[in-house]
Formats: structure tokens, sequence, C-alpha cells
């Protein structure tokens, strides 16, 4: 392990566990630094650490966190980050708001405190270049490197005690325009621009100007995905794991799902059914589960309560086994489906995942393991001690986003959602099933319809910045332009607004019960 303390832009000091003589690094840039040691010595774990840091960095946890080398642990001890608010206006993702009482998964670093694997870091250095700020250098190269494999994490573990410090310098608008100019396409320049003009009465136009002149920047994978993802963290005792269906009006196919299951070289110890039917006086249809033999306990529940939240939430009480697979009714896969999953558990380490799921008019093209800004209900894998306490929340019953809820609930317990495509999952959307007489939803009867869904904006109000929820309302309006705009532009916009204060009041009610 190596140790550099800076001063934001210069090398004040280096510690290392060798006795290696480092005073020629003093006064250096960091980034130079940091981008030379990651070439002299690729088998140490390079940490910087700010001077204001030095008495709170927990050096005794470093090695323990390093479980794999295509790791980045950073913490900013700041109520905000080193790209402020502002940064939710440009990007719709979890990666922005972040719950700094738990590790979580983002590329927001700092400069603050922060730790690499040299490989890692050499893996990526024919895309970085020599810079002045630190904050700036490890946020390009995160938010390019994060896409193809290196797990980034906030890490309030690196720092001892509660050590917020508010005085930490932010980047200022002109470096936020040259990120976004830099990093997402150049029509995201213009829309910072408008909805800082539109919400707060700013209009940064030399920012703006500036950031033209800036090109994108690009990153190749192929050195970091040579980098081979084994990691030492056991996460598995037993590894026996059990199946959540719920299901309605799905015979048969459930019926090869089970069959898909059976076949399986790892078998899953229980698989749990959820079978729902509305109709008054309805019995099971699953005369299957008794008339045939399986290799497993099927644990099966009827009830006449329609929706796949009751429904999961009843499946989730009943999990016995250390991993669970959140399954859907119909879904093809293949006999390895299983054996590949705990193999991912066992290689990442890491207790949360995804399985690469496609429609038939789709490929999955493969990937090195990546986090992921979805969560989905249907083609999960979950340690199953991480669902302790977590239900799906009913707000969103018949309605979207119950997914990522659940998702963002893991997220907020400090699990990561890693997306895996060593195999992947067949979804054939089947025609049949789904609700046999139409949900009755509480706002259909609103003389003016709520959009977006008051479900989804209940996901945005729990979990969106400010910022994000007011970028979203800024590309929501231009989504849904249409001729009526220009027939009518005060019209539509008066339209627009009502449709919105509609779904934020039936969201708040939502969010209330």
């Amino acid at each position: 392990m190596i140790i550099i303390y800076h001063n934001k832009s210069k090398v004040t000091e280096v510690v290392s566990t060798t006795a290696t003589d480092f005073s020629k690094e003093i006064h250096r840039k960091v980034v130079a630094v940091l981008l030379d040691f990651a070439s002299q010595f690729e088998n140490e774990i390079l940490v910087w650490c700010h001077e204001n840091q030095r008495n709170h960095l927990n050096v005794s946890v470093v090695d323990s966190l390093f479980h794999h080398q295509k790791l980045l642990f950073s913490f900013h001890p700041s109520a905000d980050n080193y790209f402020g608010r502002e940064l939710g206006y440009i990007e719709d993702s979890p990666f922005i708001k972040i719950n700094k009482k738990v590790r979580y998964a983002t590329w927001q670093t700092s400069g603050q405190v922060g730790a690499i694997h040299a490989s890692a870091l050499k893996a990526c250095k024919p895309d970085l270049k020599i810079e002045n700020n630190l904050d700036y250098f490890l946020h390009s190269m995160a938010k390019r490197a994060i896409v193809h494999g290196l797990l980034c994490y906030s890490e309030p573990k690196l720092l001892t005690g509660k050590n917020l410090d508010e005085s930490i310098p932010k980047a200022n608008l002109l470096e936020l325009f040259k990120f976004t100019k830099q990093h997402y396409r150049t029509r995201w320049i213009f829309l910072l621009c408008f909805n800082l003009l539109l919400f707060e009465k700013r209009f940064p136009l030399l920012p703006l100007m500036f950031s033209l002149f800036y090109k994108k920047r690009s990153f190749n994978p192929v050195r970091l995905n040579q980098i081979p993802l084994a990691s030492t963290q056991s996460i598995i005792e037993k590894g026996t794991i059990d199946v959540l269906i719920p299901t309605i009006g799905r015979k048969q196919y459930l019926f090869d799902v089970l069959n898909h299951l059976a076949s399986q070289t790892h078998l899953p110890t229980n698989v749990i059914i959820i079978e729902q039917n509305p109709l008054e006086g309805s019995v099971s249809e699953l005369d299957f589960i008794q008339n045939s033999t399986w290799p497993f306990t099927i644990k099966h529940h009827f009830t006449h309560q329609a929706g796949a939240c009751n429904a999961r939430n009843i499946g989730l009480a009943l999990i016995e086994s250390e991993f669970c697979f959140l399954a859907d009714d119909d879904i093809v896969f293949g006999n390895d489906l299983l054996e590949k999953a705990m193999d991912s558990f066992r290689l990442t380490g890491n207790e949360v995942f995804l399985m690469a799921c496609h429609l038939k008019t789709q490929t999955i093209e493969p990937q090195m393991p990546k986090q992921f800004t979805v969560f989905g209900a249907g083609h999960a894998f979950v340690k199953s001690s991480c669902l302790k306490g977590l239900r799906f929340t009913m707000g969103y019953e018949f309605g979207f986003g119950e997914d990522n809820d659940f998702g963002m609930q893991l997220r907020q317990k400090g699990f990561d959602i890693l997306y895996i495509s060593t195999s992947t999952i067949l979804h054939l959307k089947a025609p049949m099933g789904g609700f046999r007489t139409k949900p009755v939803l509480r706002w259909q009867d609103e003389v003016i319809p709520p959009k977006p869904s008051p479900t989804v904006m209940l996901f945005r109000l729990l979990y969106d910045t400010r910022e994000q929820w007011l970028s979203y309302k800024t590309t929501l309006f231009f989504k849904n332009l249409n001729k009526s705009f220009f027939l009518n532009p005060f019209g539509y916009i008066k339209l627009f607004r009502k449709k919105w204060e509609v779904s934020v009041f039936w969201a708040t009610k939502l969010k209330n019960e």
C-alpha cells in the first residue's frame, strides 16, 4: 500500500509499507504521481488523502476493501459533492443522490480521500490525462470506466469519526459545463443552461460558450477487461437457493419454467409460487404441482388478491435458502443458469446482481460485470440476508416502478447491483396472464389525467434530487411535444402543468400512505 498525501494539487508526503524513498515525489502534481505509481507498482493499492483528512484516514480498513482489483473507493466528507447539486440537471441515475452512511455505488469520486488498485489505474492510463485538478481527474476516469466494469463506490469507512467539512471547495459552473461536454452528449450543455435559466434564473453564457471548445472524452476498455475478476471475499456458505415466482393465468408458461428449473445443474431447494386469481370463488389451476414429481420443494400460495407487489411480498416471507432468484413466470433459460449464478456470486463477491434478460428480437452482447442503474424483479439474484426488512412498496401496485424502488431500497442498505451477462434469460412477454379484470386506479376519473403516471412520480419524489426531478420535468415536456404545441403553445404549456400537478398530488398521497 502506498499513501499519497496532498494539498489538492501537489504531493506533500508519500508513505509506503516498504522502505522506498519517495522524497523526489514531493511537490509534484498528484495526478502525475498516481499515474507514475500505477506503472511502477502494479501490485500495490494506491491511496490518496488530503492533508486536512490525515488524522481521520482509516488505513486499517483499506486492505480489506480490495477483495479484487477492479475497485475504486473514495469519500467526500461534505453534505454536498464536488460537482454540487447542479449535476442533477444532466444525469438521471441513482449515482447522483448518495447515501453517505453506507457504501454506495457512484462514479462521483473525491480527491479528499480514496483508493484504487494500481493495476486498474494502469489499465485506464492510456485514456487519462495529467491534470492539475485531482477531483476532476478522478470524476472523469470513473464516469468513463464505470460502464466498463470498474466498480466505483462512496465508502464512509475510509474516514473515522464524524468529520463533515463544509469548507471543501466545489466545482464552478465552468468546470461543470466542461465536464458535461466531455462526458455527455452535446445537447446536455444546452439543457443544463436551459434548466439553470428556467429554474434558477441564471444564464451561464460564458460557461456554455467555453464548453463548446472541448471534445468528448473516449475510453478503451480492452486493458481493463483483461484484469481477471476473482474476489477473495467469501459470501457463499451453503450455496442453497430458492426461486420466487408470482404468477397469474399463465399455467403452461409456468409449467415450462418449472421444467427448466428441474433440469438445472445446480438445483434450487425451494420454488415459491404465488398464484393470483381475483375472480371470486376461483381455485388454483396449477394441478401439475401435485400431479408431477419435482426435484425440489414447491411452496404454493394461492390468493384472490391480484398484484405483483403483494404477491412478491408474500413470497419474500417464505424464502429459506441462502440465496434467492426473483423470477418471472414466462422466461426461458439454460440448464446451467443457477450454476453460473453461483459462480457470479463467487467471482464478484457481490450480494445482488441482474442476469442479462432479453426479448426474442434482442441479442445480448457479452460484457464484464458492471454496476447497473436499474433493478428487475424478474431476473434478479440476491443473497437472502440482504432482503431482511425489505418489501415491495404497495403504492406501486398496478403501476410502474416497484422493481426500481426495491432496487433503491437495496442501495440504501449499502448493497450494489451488478449486471451479469455470462448467461442470459429470454423473456417471452407472454400474452396470457396479466390482470383478468382491469384494475381501478384512484386517479382514472380525473378530468385531466396525470402525466407522468403517479407511480412513476412517486419514485421520483422518493429518490431524485430536486434538480433531477426538475430536469425530468423538462425532458418530459420536450419528449411529448406535438403539433398542438405549435398551434397553441400557451395552452399546451398550461395543460402540461396541470397534468404534472395532478401526478404530483396523487404521488404525494401514495408517498404518505
